[in-house]
């Protein structure tokens, strides 16, 4: 059934015009994701008018090319300037930017569309076969849920703060101190206002984002006279030089971050509204959790790219497949995707698949097409994103900064959201030269409106709290939660102290209580194996005496024993 679903929906796709339609779409999407604030949805809005003298799968078809695009094009302005283009793309700058400013652009913004290309690949594969059973997981989540994952996701701070974890806490909190700021969602009431009507709007998230990254960056850049004369990035016309094959052999050397930040993004995509702003960083959390050298992580690490490239356009596949199996809008696009369908009478609902198979295979197939349009067409124009790193910094900021207010104006059609992004720039200027990481301020921008509408439901709910105990997923994220606070120290004394031979396996044996609560059978059955994992590896550890190799885990130990050899 599947197959001659597939094969109608490629006889209806396979024409010049949809190829064209999907092309033009991922270069507008290119085009917007690499311009520092302006957003993906807004591409996706601009397109839209578009799309109603189409047929229903023309019009789809030039939307996802669209949004393909955007969620890749964003890397191109976080590797090369710094800026994220897209909220999609803030983690990409972590290790890109580094990198690009080591004098090898063209490895990282290779490194980044490959890792978009594979991840929407893999999103795209799932999308086409578990679709349904995937979607199921979406409504499963309830309020409980949400805060919990928020909780999390806030847990990430911890491994982002850097060297110095009082000052990341404190710059998360920052972050969570501007969410609040305007007009209470619930009930209407204005918050740290100090009696300016403008703050009653609250902070947009991307004037707080564009400043803290991009102004205090260019302030940053130019407040010497011999820092401002130098090129951003490239040094050399052998440096601009786009080595795809060798970022490509090095991805594949690293699947299993590939395939692990891909997971990441297609399961954050199942949840309505947490989209690809949380997702990306998620897997950057993740992939430096899971590296043998964390503390590469920041300075050009390959790792720090694959992870939430992948994750951003894999998120994309995870939002199709709530829009397409529930009818549930993942995020902004898929709402306006919705519309868009039913402009031409077309109802996504549980039954969609069934009903429309046609329609919803073709969505699948473009959406698997667009990421090679997406790969063939940013290769083309990537040499002329990379001639950017060439530009002494004197020269480029004045434009950059003119383009972020421009594009600051244009999100409301108010100058407040200029004056937000002047306002953190110099915070976020303040807060580098004092030492304090940036990376937390922006997580608890993101997060803080999600937390506090989900908590705000809780409430509404009910008041006991047990009901964060009670619920399987709930209970999965707050144990995620309490381990994810201590796993920095693990990874820093890990073979060296008694207590990091058993964090992992108790936290496999705890992990087995959320998942034996879960409905169906894989899960329960994956819960058991866990538990059964640990056990065994923490009755193995406890008859060897809790031995302790500081060699296997200490790389200064290692390399005293290669020297001496």
């Amino acid at each position: 059934m599947i197959i001659e679903n597939v094969l109608a929906a490629i006889d209806v796709l396979l024409t010049v015009k949809i190829f064209f339609l999907m092309a033009i779409g991922v270069v507008a999407g290119l085009i917007a994701g690499a311009i520092p604030g302006f957003t993906i949805a807004m591409a996706v809005v601009l397109v839209l008018p578009f799309t109603f003298t189409m047929n229903a799968i023309e019009g789809i078809a030039t939307m996802i090319g669209v949004y393909v695009g955007g969620l890749s094009g964003g890397l191109m302005s976080g590797i090369l300037t710094g800026i994220p283009g897209t909220p999609s793309s803030v983690a990409t700058t972590f290790d890109g930017f580094p990198m690009a400013r080591k004098g090898q652009p063209g490895m990282a913004l290779g490194i980044g569309v490959w890792s978009s290309f594979f991840g929407g690949v893999i999103a795209a594969v799932c999308l086409m076969l578990i679709a349904p059973q995937l979607a199921k997981i979406g409504l499963e989540f309830k309020p409980w849920d949400y805060f919990a994952l928020m909780i999390f996701a806030l847990t990430v701070t911890a491994s982002l703060a850097g060297e110095d974890l009082v000052k990341g806490l404190i710059a998360g909190l920052v972050g969570l101190l501007v969410a609040t700021m305007g007009e209470d969602v619930v009930v209407g009431v204005p918050r740290f206002t100090f009696g300016i009507d403008a703050v009653q709007q609250g902070f947009a998230f991307l004037p707080v984002l564009v400043g803290l990254f991009a102004f205090s960056r260019l302030l940053s850049d130019v407040q010497d006279r011999e820092k401002a004369r130098k090129n951003l990035g490239a040094q050399s016309a052998e440096s601009v030089k786009i080595e795809h094959m060798k970022a490509a052999r090095e991805i594949l050397k690293r699947w299993g971050n590939l395939l692990r930040s891909s997971m990441v993004g297609v399961f954050t995509g199942v949840l309505p509204a947490a989209g690809s702003s949380i997702s990306n960083i998620l897997a950057y959390d993740q992939a430096k959790k899971y590296s043998k050298n964390p503390k590469e992580f920041g300075t050009g690490c390959i790792d720090g790219i694959i992870a939430p490239e992948a994750a951003n356009n894999a998120t994309a596949g995870g939002a199709l497949i709530v829009m397409m199996a529930l009818g549930i809008p993942g995020d902004i696009i898929t709402a306006v995707m919705i519309g868009a369908l039913l402009i031409h009478d077309v109802t996504p609902n549980p039954n969609f698949i069934a009903e429309e198979p046609v329609i919803a295979y073709s969505i699948f197939i473009a959406f698997f097409i667009s990421n090679f349009f997406m790969l063939a067409l940013q290769s083309v124009t990537l040499r002329g994103f990379v001639m950017v790193t060439k530009v002494r910094m004197y020269q480029l900021a004045p434009v950059i900064l003119f383009y972020c207010a421009l594009g600051m104006f244009a999100l409301n059609n108010v100058d407040f959201d200029m004056w937000a992004l002047f306002w953190f720039g110099v915070l976020g200027f303040v807060m580098r030269a004092l030492g304090f990481p940036i990376v937390p301020i922006i997580l608890g921008v993101v997060l803080g409106d999600i937390a506090e509408n989900a908590l705000a439901q809780v409430i509404a709910l009910s008041t006991d709290p047990t009901h964060f105990l009670i619920r399987p997923w709930s209970l999965f994220f707050i144990t995620l939660s309490v381990f994810s606070i201590f796993f920095s120290a693990w990874q820093h004394q890990r073979g060296t102290k008694v207590w990091t031979l058993w964090f992992i396996p108790v936290f496999c044996i705890i992990m087995t209580v959320p998942l034996l609560m879960m409905e169906g059978y894989v899960r329960p059955v994956f819960g058991v194996g866990l538990g059964l994992f640990g056990l065994y590896v923490l009755v193995k550890r406890y008859r060897a005496g809790w031995p302790l190799d500081e060699a296997e885990f200490i790389p200064e130990v290692q390399e005293a024993e290669h020297l001496n050899e």
